[in-house]
């Protein structure tokens, strides 16, 4: 794991915009490259149009032309980790492979360490698109 992967995405919560929910969280993805993108939450008045910190973070990394995370780690300030939306879980799908390592963060706890597969058995991906 990056040495700067948990502390980035607990930086990136701290510009979270959630007026609404008060939930501020942040995401920060350890390219197959090496390199960091960070992400927070992006609320809006009409919820369907919010931007999670996960989605936030993938945009940066696709944006910047990498397409595979190699960890992820998600902050939220709560005592219990808090895992991905089920959007988000199937965005980190995408762009993961089964050693990607997804790290669930809280204020002064240690990482709660899943893969992929355990948030997100049975996913959809590209295999099911396969018709012949």
């Amino acid at each position: 794991m990056h040495p700067d992967l948990i502390s980035r995405a607990q930086q990136a919560a701290q510009s979270a915009y959630c007026p609404y929910s008060n939930f501020p969280v942040g995401a920060c993805i350890h390219s197959s490259t090496g390199k960091l993108y960070s992400g927070c939450n992006i609320e809006n008045a009409s919820f369907s149009l919010c931007i999670c910190a996960e989605s936030s973070a993938i945009a940066q990394m696709v944006g910047n032309g990498e397409r595979l995370i190699s960890a992820i780690a998600i902050f939220t300030p709560t005592q219990i980790p808090t895992a991905p939306c089920g959007a988000c879980r199937q965005r980190i799908f995408e762009f993961s492979l089964d050693s990607t390592r997804i790290y669930l963060c809280t204020p002064g706890n240690e990482p709660t360490k899943k893969t992929i597969t355990e948030l997100l058995p049975h996913a959809f991906g590209p295999n099911n698109l396969e018709t012949s």
